[in-house]
């Protein structure tokens, strides 16, 4: 099964439509299937006297509202349609995350075609209703969450016509050290849900998101950015272009390496046999008509005589003509 890979731009562009479609642009290149931004209107977003999380603090190096942010990294709706229309001219799916009403039905007439919601509205039981409204597959992250708020949200979605639903894996913290993934919380969600499942990463560099393919992860969702030493809330934990490639590249690898399941030797090993297994050769030379023992038989390479596994069969017989030293027995 081949995993769908987001590559979440987010607000990485800074405010910045150009900087945007350059994110978009080396997603394509770097051989992601998706390109995510995060559309919001502010005021509808964050109130006033909403601060700043921790991680958002110490990676931007500064202390101020999420409102004034926010503000030096939101796009334009009008902005978006622009970037919307890059990405179909360069062909790349492009879709974007909703953080408020509004912004939903912005971009259904934008003409996105499936949902990535955030971790943060698990719980938005109205945004739920809204986007499972619109009949598409959606993909939830999970950071933050318990089993029980997943089982609710669930609920709601399909209970409101939601499409096929993907639950996603994630911690919720930038970066996110390699205690917190937890990442067999995964298997968790498709084993209490019977959804598909996949895993939104946070942690600095690409092995994570690697193992959870190979735990059957169907989507992978990571951030990713041209330069990690800009300014920003999100940089810092974000992939530059040659570690998404270098992720992209080693997943379908690990895709190709899963197999089917089945254990018997591959094309490629079948002509090495022959090269590495032995068979039963004479460990001296021996007279026609000769008892075969312990002392006068030995295993060696080749493998293109008798398999020692029949050592017991041979044991005991006789030499059905001379053999010299190191020559393939027969019976």
């Amino acid at each position: 099964m081949r995993t769908l890979i987001i590559a979440e731009a987010g607000v990485n562009h800074n405010g910045n439509l150009e900087f945007a479609k350059k994110l978009a642009l080396t997603a394509k290149n770097c051989g992601a299937d998706i390109v995510k931004f995060q559309t919001a209107k502010l005021d509808a977003l964050v109130s006033k006297h909403a601060q700043m999380a921790d991680y958002q603090k110490k990676n931007i190096g500064s202390e101020m509202s999420q409102r004034d942010m926010l503000k030096k990294l939101l796009l334009t709706y009008n902005e978006f349609v622009e970037l919307s229309a890059y990405c179909k001219e360069i062909d790349m799916c492009f879709i974007s995350t909703p953080f408020d009403m509004e912004s939903i039905f912005f971009l259904e007439e934008l003409g996105c075609n499936m949902w990535k919601i955030p971790s943060g509205e698990i719980t938005n039981y109205p945004y739920l209703v809204k986007i499972a409204n619109t009949r598409k597959d959606i993909i939830l992250s999970t950071g933050m969450s318990t089993l029980q708020e997943v089982a609710e949200a669930l609920a709601v979605l399909r209970e409101n016509s939601a499409g096929k639903v993907t639950l996603l894996h994630c911690t919720t913290n930038y970066p996110t050290p390699m205690e917190d993934v937890n990442l067999k919380a995964m298997l968790t969600l498709k084993d209490k849900f019977g959804c598909p499942v996949g895993y939104s990463d946070h942690t600095r560099g690409i092995e994570v998101p690697i193992a959870a393919v190979a735990l059957g992860a169907m989507v992978i969702e990571k951030h990713f950015t041209l330069d990690r030493t800009m300014e920003g809330p999100d940089h810092k934990a974000s992939l530059e272009p040659n570690e998404l490639e270098a992720m992209v590249k080693a997943i379908r690898n690990i895709e190709k390496a899963m197999g089917d399941g089945g254990k018997a030797p591959s094309e490629s090993e079948k002509a090495n046999i022959a090269v590495a297994r032995k068979s039963i050769i004479a460990a001296a030379d021996i007279r026609a008509g000769e008892i075969l023992t312990e002392e006068n038989l030995t295993t060696k390479r080749p493998g293109t005589g008798i398999s020692p596994m029949r050592w017991n069969e041979v044991l005991g017989t006789r030499a059905v003509r001379d053999f010299e030293e190191d020559e393939l027995i027969e019976i």
